[in-house]
């Protein structure tokens, strides 16, 4: 198969879909790999290392989009893509599809096929091409409360750990699932007072015997949620429903009652964000104020340490796509449930159920296509 790399367009988008290594994975396999001049130079990757590999490097990218049977990468094509977009193109990349009305309507236009990243299950029900992500903005999301709570920065001017003698900052995460499991790591390590909230009360008990420090487990209701924001220096939004858009578990109403300078970073934004005044921002302009509270909501947060995240993103999505690589869309969507989740739309037709539910377009099942 003909593998297709672009450069990422995104704001300060860095990150890249393949290292070199598994650009040489992919040779070795006996496919042939087409990557745009300059794509892994953001995450510190040279085009003479891809060359090595055994890529051909391309100098636009409608080169590596029209040449490609299959495109791979990092975020969900930009406006400027759009145009690239074919029936006969399979697409695989984090889509995000429940943020966005106009980027479902684009795929559905095209007829192109969309594999999500994000919907991809394993044979647990985990997300195991979500997960390297969630983990690098789980840890991103602690140091970066850390840095806007400093004064300079338009914070309440609070030390994450305190000092002996004076309270530590107390952290609030709502969802205990990889992002916040990590952000709560982060905190804790820092000496942060932390409350963890969820609905999963198994979820809960296991992370009160295993994460050491100052956590308090809540189980997540609106009272709860209120009582705790309320006294919140930073409120880390970290809930997932996969593919579907994040519930708003912060109301507007409720950010009245906050601490003026404590610090909202919403990692749910991806999928809409779980607090109401979120909505989405770049590196280039990461953050804004509403009713005295600072809110991050960079949607593409790891591609600030891109070449961590490109290294962690290819290390679970290599094996995904030398299944459809070597078998063929159709032949590796029927023999593995878990990936026939990860397709979203299939040639002008919504394929996710939590995408059409979004949108109140109808589905088409996977098993009612010619797949």
């Amino acid at each position: 198969m003909i593998i297709g790399i672009p450069k990422e367009i995104k704001d300060n988008e860095n990150r890249v879909a393949l290292p070199p290594h598994a650009v040489r994975e992919l040779i070795r396999h006996q496919h042939q790999v087409l990557v745009e001049r300059g794509a892994g130079v953001g995450s510190s990757f040279s085009d003479d290392e891809y060359i090595a590999a055994g890529a051909t490097i391309l100098d636009h990218a409608a080169e590596v989009w029209q040449g490609a049977q299959m495109v791979i990468k990092v975020k969900e094509p930009q406006p400027a893509e759009y145009p690239y977009l074919r029936d006969d193109l399979i697409l695989f990349t984090y889509l995000h599809l429940a943020a966005s009305e106009d980027l479902t309507h684009a795929l559905l236009d095209s007829g192109v096929i969309g594999l999500a990243y994000e919907t991809v299950e394993d044979r647990q029900g985990r997300l195991p091409l979500l997960q390297p992500m969630s983990e690098v903005a789980g840890r991103m999301a602690t140091q970066i409360v850390a840095h806007y709570l400093e004064k300079p920065s338009g914070g309440r001017g609070i030390l994450m750990g305190g000092v002996p003698g004076v309270r530590p900052a107390h952290v609030v995460i709502l969802g205990a699932g990889t992002v916040g499991t990590h952000a709560a790591q982060v905190a804790l390590g820092m000496g942060a007072r932390v409350s963890l909230m969820d609905i999963n009360l198994d979820r809960l008990r296991y992370l009160s015997e295993v994460l050491p420090g100052r956590l308090t487990t809540l189980s997540s209701n609106v009272s709860n949620i209120h009582e705790a924001i309320v006294t919140a220096d930073a409120v880390i939004g970290a809930v997932l429903i996969p593919g579907a858009r994040a519930p708003h578990l912060v109301t507007r109403a409720m950010l009245g009652d906050m601490l003026a300078g404590s610090v909202i970073a919403d990692v749910a934004v991806d999928q809409g964000g779980c607090v109401e005044t979120t909505h989405a921002t770049t590196h280039s302009n990461p953050t804004y104020v509403i009713d005295g509270v600072l809110h991050y909501g960079v949607a593409n947060m790891p591609g600030a340490v891109p070449r961590t995240s490109s290294f962690a993103l290819a290390n679970a999505t290599l094996p995904y796509i030398l299944k459809v690589a070597g078998m063929g869309l159709h032949d590796a969507l029927r023999a593995d449930e878990g990936l026939a989740k990860g397709l979203n739309v299939y040639h002008g037709y919504v394929t996710y159920d939590a995408v059409a539910d979004t949108f109140d377009l109808a589905v088409r099942p996977m098993e009612t296509l010619a797949i």
